[in-house]
């Protein structure tokens, strides 16, 4: 069966973005898969604005230890101050969620904040201090289609990040081996490049890495290692700049992140030939984020067949999928908390260290139901009236979060309250002849010539109206296992 000419171009946007928009479709039917990622690229440039959701109370305790001084900064917090402090953030948390999201929604950077989707994803991290969550955010969504090697850098001296892997307990004479363990097994070499010595002699370097409460880097010199070290057959004086400078000559560094980009924005099942290929120039390019995806996305074997609709949606991509393509206002958007939760995917809230494992875990028959509800649950047709997931030592992320979402009982049923604007979307189809609406409809909403029976969604749609027709076949069409793949 010959491809749909639009076909091509959806299936980059829903890899190098989160799907295509409604107001985009008719562009989508026209323009080459080249061009539109230039548009992307140049969409995509200028660095992002800080998303800060702070709230003044806790900025407040901070700026007190600020003006107490270096003697009661390093106190830090009284026991109540401590408590509040921790509530407030992880009320703060839950509003930096939502406010990423609607930014992946309607940014029209989506190449960056797709990418900044995987490095949060790469770099996972759990956290509850907002000030360090939301600076790690900024540092993933500034850096995430530069320089690898800023990147890393910068993450690795982030307040969150140090204090996830505790780093800040990592001192001269007693070496928390943490940190260096994951820089090498998660973040660039991969397990098997190197040995627990090289571990051990890196947590010495990495000593004296710590940060202050508002998430500024320190650099703590009387806990620092000063003595010999030997790493990767190499030996010296190092610090833990000369660690990471050593982890990115090694060019096993440059194929494992071209091996993983590969399995998240092409096919789980890697083809070496073209991870290596990938790899040389990521590595030759000195490690040049952007000419990565550009090598990755405007390669002829792309846009192969067995590369489109292979992939499980992840359940942030399927939540933003769906409001980009149907505009809505949501009067209850806390329940997107809720929906993340079932699905199990809680942004800033990774399973553990090594992020979500992605592909055919995020299916089971409890996140399928779910998934596959949620169109009508937009749609005011149905309910979320289940539990959210407990089956993890961190409950998905939700105990963390406080209290169950706004608007939903512990045993109640709620909608989401969207409000969608079908008439933005619709607009798509106004030249479309009625007999070919659900191909069209069909061939919009799904990327692949998939197997769904146009008979059947005929079924569960209501042709009183044209419009009616459009909203329940796309409602219909969205609520199939082929849509929950891109």
């Amino acid at each position: 069966m010959a491809m749909h000419p639009s076909l091509k171009n959806q299936h980059l946007l829903w890899r190098a973005g989160f799907g295509p928009c409604a107001e985009e479709l008719e562009q989508i039917r026209t323009a080459s898969p080249k061009e539109y990622y230039k548009a992307l690229e140049k969409a995509s440039a200028a660095n992002p604005t800080m998303i800060d959701v702070a709230d003044n109370a806790v900025k407040g305790l901070v700026m007190g230890l600020e003006e107490a001084g270096a003697q009661q900064k390093r106190r830090e917090l009284s026991p109540e101050q401590r408590r509040q402090f921790q509530k407030q953030s992880r009320e703060d948390i839950r509003n930096l969620n939502l406010v990423w999201i609607d930014t992946m929604v309607n940014s029209k950077a989506q190449l960056r904040e797709k990418a900044a989707f995987f490095w949060h994803g790469h770099f996972a991290c759990r956290n509850l201090n907002i000030f360090y969550q939301q600076i790690l955010l900024q540092v993933i969504r500034k850096y995430a289609l530069g320089n690898f090697a800023d990147l890393l850098r910068e993450v690795s001296k982030s307040a969150a990040m140090i204090n996830f892997l505790n780093n800040n307990q990592n001192r001269k004479g007693r070496p928390n081996e943490n940190f260096a363990r994951e820089v090498m097994e998660l973040f660039t070499l991969g397990r098997g490049q190197y040995t627990e010595q090289d571990i051990k002699e890196a947590a010495r370097a990495f000593t004296g890495w710590s940060a202050s409460i508002d998430g500024e880097f320190v650099f703590r010199q009387n806990q620092h290692d000063t003595g010999t070290k030997t790493v990767f057959g190499k030996t010296g004086n190092f610090s833990g700049d000369d660690i990471i400078d050593m982890l990115l000559e090694r060019k096993e560094t440059a194929q494992f992140i071209a091996r993983k980009m590969y399995r998240f924005y092409v096919n789980e099942q890697v083809d070496e030939k073209q991870v290596q290929w990938l790899a040389t120039r990521f590595y030759q390019s000195n490690y040049n984020i952007s000419q990565l995806l550009k090598d990755i996305f405007t390669s002829d074997w792309f846009y192969d067949a067995k590369n489109m609709g292979n992939r499980v949606k992840s359940p942030i991509e399927l939540i933003v999928g769906i409001r980009r393509m149907l505009p809505m206002t949501i009067a209850n958007p806390d329940i997107q908390l809720l929906v993340q939760n079932l699905l199990g995917q809680v942004l800033f809230y990774p399973p553990n260290v090594a992020g979500w494992p992605g592909g055919k875990s995020w299916i089971d028959s409890s996140s399928l139901m779910v998934r596959m509800r949620l169109p009508q649950i937009i749609n005011d047709q149905d309910q979320l009236q289940m539990r959210a997931k407990t089956d993890d030592d961190q409950q998905m992320g939700m105990a963390m979060m406080g209290e169950t979402p706004k608007g939903l009982g512990r045993n109640g049923g709620r909608g989401i309250d969207a409000k969608v604007q079908w008439d933005l979307y619709a607009k798509a189809f106004e030249t479309t002849p009625r007999e070919q609406l659900i191909p069209a409809i069909r061939q919009t909403l799904l990327q692949t010539n998939s197997h769904v029976n146009d008979d059947l969604i005929q079924s569960f749609s209501n042709a009183e109206s044209r419009a009616s027709f459009i909203r329940t076949a796309t409602i219909a069409i969205m609520s199939t296992p082929e849509y929950q793949m891109n």
